[in-house]
């Protein structure tokens, strides 16, 4: 079943109109492709925290409009009879000018990490052995680094219709996760000049080391509660993560979207898109890729790390045509190509709904945990600010005055939580914080685990009425 990007004006009322309307213009623009099955009424109502009836209402409506067909024992799917329209090509970018830190752990579990133990292993053994049974023996030979042209197709409508992004296969590259599609990209726009590339900040640590390896020189931009403040930009290049911000969960405005667009095209710059968990939302309607709205300006990066293992090492890179060859034959040059079987795999998942089913179940089980965590927190550590919680799989927390980051990292890492602190993500001054992960704390267990972080940090202080953003 196809996991949908729908947008929902609750001022305005006529919910069933608006989803009717999203629906309609999703199929008109080719992200739901003919034969697209639908999620049942009662599932996209949960996903939308909106009646079952007004989901009825809005299926019932593009039934009659003959958008989609409804049979019994088969569900709801787009109507065979409508083919997908295609955009035109966006236009061909302008020249692009080209342009020690600490010791950092790349190993083990991370606040962003997925629970893996919910990886679905006998659906994805079965799409493995779908490819072992049914692929030609010629396609375990040395292929287009660029990726398979079967998984571009599937991860081109994903993308279309799940992140609203403006990609066709020949613009996707498939690569070793998003580090490996940072550097790619990096590595062609350097080129024989460096990169002054503008980072927000705070930013992921571990980061920061691969950005400078590819030729880039670092240029931090500070992130507010409406994210990146591009006022303050200064570079080429700028690399955003825009649904989720890392590590504060601030999601970039529409007033700051615009601005960086603006930004973007007026002195022919491009922006470098991690859109590293944006597909877990909880709270919010789904939020577009800046890559939809800016194709010729936006460098879009995502893997399967969050949604499925990052041991799969499955990534994409969609960018403007230029820039995508130079990518593709890049990867070439540096490295042959993704693993061919996995690639046919995941293609093989998306292709028959097991991706999205798998993230529609992750995303309710996250949103519960989440919860327990945020409750928790209310209830035994009020003085704590949790921030960031709309998305992803782990939460902003400011620490109350006097308190110590590598002290409650210990305590809270000594109970089994994953934290890290927010110091050394930082190049400015700020209030002491630290990032947590829920993706793997189960709901049984939150309560316990706050207490016992209360207990360990029962020295510093504990006052102040807690907030929550």
């Amino acid at each position: 079943m196809a996991d949908l990007h729908i947008r929902i004006d609750r001022g305005k009322g006529g919910i069933a109109g608006q989803i009717a309307s999203e629906l309609r213009e999703s199929i008109r623009g080719g992200r739901l492709a003919p034969g697209t099955r639908l999620p049942a009424t009662r599932d996209l109502a949960t996903d939308l925290q909106v009646s079952r009836g007004v989901v009825v209402e809005a299926y019932e409506q593009l039934v009659a409009e003959g958008f989609l067909v409804s049979r019994v024992g088969v569900g709801t799917q787009v109507t065979p009879a409508n083919t997908r329209q295609r955009a035109a090509p966006p236009p061909k970018p302008q020249q692009v000018r080209r342009r020690t830190p600490s010791t950092v752990s790349y190993h083990g579990h991370r606040p962003t990490s997925p629970d893996l133990s919910h990886f679905p292993r006998e659906r994805w053994l079965a799409a493995v052995r779908h490819v072992l049974t049914t692929v030609p023996s010629d396609a375990l030979d040395y292929g287009d680094p660029g990726g398979v042209p079967e998984l571009r197709e599937e991860l081109a409508g994903y993308l279309r219709r799940v992140r609203a992004a403006d990609v066709r296969p020949e613009n996707l590259v498939v690569v070793g996760g998003v580090a490996q599609g940072l550097s790619l990209a990096l590595h062609v726009l350097t080129g024989q000049r460096p990169l002054r590339l503008a980072v927000e900040d705070p930013t992921s640590h571990r980061q920061v080391p691969l950005l400078r390896r590819a030729g880039a020189h670092v240029v931090p931009v500070p992130v507010d509660e409406e994210g990146l403040d591009v006022r303050r930009i200064g570079g080429d290049a700028a690399l955003v993560t825009p649904a989720h911000q890392f590590p504060t969960g601030v999601v970039l405005s529409p007033r700051r979207r615009a601005a960086l667009m603006e930004w973007a095209y007026a002195g022919h710059r491009l922006i470098i898109e991690d859109d590293y968990d944006a597909e877990f939302r909880f709270d919010r309607d789904p939020v577009g890729c800046l890559q939809g709205l800016a194709p010729d300006r936006v460098i879009l990066c995502g893997s399967v790390s969050k949604a499925l293992a990052p041991g799969l090492r499955l990534g994409w890179v969609a960018a403007p045509p230029d820039l995508a060859e130079g990518i593709r034959r890049a990867r070439g040059e540096l490295d042959l190509g993704s693993p061919v079987i996995e690639q046919h795999a995941l293609a093989h998942f998306l292709r028959t709904g097991g991706y999205d089913r798998h993230l529609r179940r992750m995303r309710r089980e996250y949103r519960r945990r989440r919860d327990a965590l945020v409750g928790a927190l209310a209830a035994e550590l009020p003085a704590v600010r949790v921030r960031g919680i709309e998305a992803g799989l782990h939460v902003y927390l400011e620490l109350p005055a006097g308190w110590d980051e590598p002290r409650t990292v210990r305590a809270a890492q000594e109970l089994g939580l994953s934290v890290e602190p927010v110091g050394p993500m930082r190049e400015s001054a700020g209030p002491p914080a630290v990032v947590m992960g829920f993706a793997r704390l189960p709901v049984h267990k939150a309560e316990e685990a706050v207490r016992g972080l209360k207990v360990r940090m029962s020295g510093q202080i504990l006052t102040g009425e807690g907030r929550r953003a």
